[in-house]
C-alpha cells in the first residue's frame, strides 16, 4: 500500500478514536449528574471522586495491551482521557507544594491528569490549609524519603489537623547537579537546592565539591532559578528541571542511594475504601508507665497486623511528651485491624487513625508528565 493510501488509513482510525472519546465523555457528564444529585453539604460532588476504580481501570485496560502499541504509553493515554473525562464532570481542584517543576508537581500530575485544576501552594501548610478550606478538594505533599525519613512538617501536620491520607504515591528520585552552559565542574562555587535533596546527595557533594557552599532552597526549582542566574552556581534538582529550565545536566545521578525513593501522600477529607491491598496510617500516644509500648505492639502482634513503619514525634501539647505515628498493613476496616485498634484504645491517651488506602509500588517518572 502506499504511504498516501496508509496516511488515509490514519485518519479515519482517528476519527473512529475521536467519536469513541465523545461517546465516553457523554457517560461522563452523566455520572456527573448524578454524583452532583447524591451530593451533599457534607460530601459535595468534588469529593466524590473515585481513585480505586480509576486505578482499576488503568490496570484492567495495560494487562489488557497485547498489540503493537507500547504497554508503558496505554498508562498515561488513558490517564489522560480519564482526566479530562473528569473535568467534565466538575474540575478538579488539586493543591501541591510549588513552584511548578517540582517533584511534588511531577506527583500530582501522575495521578490526576494534565486536566485538573493545580492550585500551587507556596507551603506544605498552605496544602493543608487549601483542602481544609475547600480551595482544593485535593492535596499532594510528601511525606518520607527512603534516605532521610519523615518530612517532618507534613507528618505534624497530619497529626494535628482533621485531613485524611486518601491516595500514596511513591517516585524514585534522581537528583542531578544543574549549571549553565558552560560552567566548568571545578569552577561551581555555590549549590542551590531544598534541604532534604541536599541531605540526598551529602556523601557525593562532600566528595566532588567539598569547598562549595551549600545554599537552601524552598524548592528544587527555586534552586534551579537560583543556578540559571548563578555564574559559579549549580542546583541538586530533577534532570527533568533541566529541560524545563534550560540548564545543562552537569552530573547525573548524584543522589548517595541509587534507588532514592520519596513517598507522597494524597490528602482529603476522607480516606479510600477498601482494595484488599491496603496501608493504613495513625497517631497514638501511649500512658505514662512502664510496660505501656509493649501493650500497644502486642495488641497489633495478636491480632496478626503488621507495622511497617513506627516513629516518634514530639507533641505539640505538652513538652517532652511523644506522640507516635505509624503505618500498618490492611484497612481500618478489616476485622482483624478493627480489634486491634479497640485493644489499643485500651493502652493509649490517644488514637486517631490518618486514613486507610492503597499500597503502590514504586514507579520511576522518564518524561515531563
Amino acid at each position: 500500500m502506499s504511504i498516501e493510501s496508509l496516511r488515509a488509513q490514519i485518519d479515519a482510525t482517528d476519527e473512529r478514536i475521536l467519536d469513541l472519546l465523545n461517546e465516553r465523555a457523554k457517560l461522563a457528564l452523566a455520572i456527573g449528574h448524578a454524583k452532583k444529585a447524591a451530593a451533599s453539604p457534607d460530601r459535595p460532588a468534588a469529593l466524590m471522586r473515585d481513585p480505586e476504580r480509576e486505578r482499576a481501570v488503568l490496570e484492567r485496560l495495560t494487562n489488557l495491551a497485547k498489540g503493537d502499541f507500547p504497554r508503558d504509553s496505554v498508562r498515561a493515554v488513558f490517564r489522560e482521557i480519564m482526566s479530562g473525562c473528569l473535568s467534565l464532570e466538575q474540575p478538579l481542584q488539586v493543591a501541591f507544594l510549588g513552584p511548578e517543576g517540582t517533584f511534588t508537581q511531577m506527583a500530582a500530575r501522575y495521578l490526576f491528569g494534565l486536566s485538573a485544576q493545580y492550585r500551587e501552594a507556596a507551603t506544605i501548610e498552605g496544602v493543608f490549609d487549601a483542602v481544609r478550606t475547600g480551595a482544593a478538594a485535593l492535596g499532594v505533599v510528601a511525606i518520607e524519603n527512603s534516605t532521610e525519613g519523615s518530612v517532618t512538617l507534613s507528618a505534624d501536620l497530619l497529626i494535628d489537623g482533621e485531613l485524611s491520607v486518601r491516595e500514596e504515591l511513591v517516585l524514585l528520585i534522581e537528583h542531578a547537579l544543574l549549571a549553565r552552559d558552560k560552567v566548568a565542574f571545578s569552577s561551581v562555587q555555590r549549590v542551590y537546592s531544598h534541604p532534604q535533596a541536599l541531605a540526598q546527595c551529602r556523601g557525593w557533594l562532600t566528595k566532588n565539591l567539598p569547598t562549595a557552599q551549600l545554599v537552601q532552597t524552598a524548592s528544587t526549582t527555586a534552586a534551579a532559578r537560583e543556578a540559571l542566574s548563578d555564574p559559579a552556581g549549580a542546583a541538586v534538582a530533577s534532570p527533568l528541571a533541566a529541560e524545563i529550565h534550560g540548564l545543562s545536566i552537569v552530573r547525573e545521578r548524584i543522589q548517595d542511594r541509587k534507588e532514592n525513593a520519596t513517598r507522597f501522600i494524597v490528602l482529603g477529607r476522607e480516606d479510600a475504601p477498601r482494595t484488599g491491598n491496603d496501608r493504613t496510617t495513625l497517631a497514638f500516644s501511649v500512658l505514662n508507665e512502664r510496660g505501656a509500648l509493649r501493650r500497644v505492639l502486642s495488641a497489633f502482634e495478636d491480632e496478626g497486623v503488621n507495622l511497617s513503619r513506627l516513629e516518634s514525634r514530639p507533641s505539640q501539647e505538652k513538652p517532652w511528651d511523644y506522640v507516635f505515628l505509624a503505618d500498618l498493613d490492611g484497612h481500618r476496616l478489616d476485622p482483624n485491624v478493627q480489634r486491634a485498634f479497640e485493644n489499643l484504645r485500651a493502652h493509649c491517651a490517644m488514637v486517631k487513625i490518618l486514613g486507610s488506602y492503597a499500597r503502590r509500588e514504586a514507579i520511576r517518572l522518564t518524561a515531563v508528565p
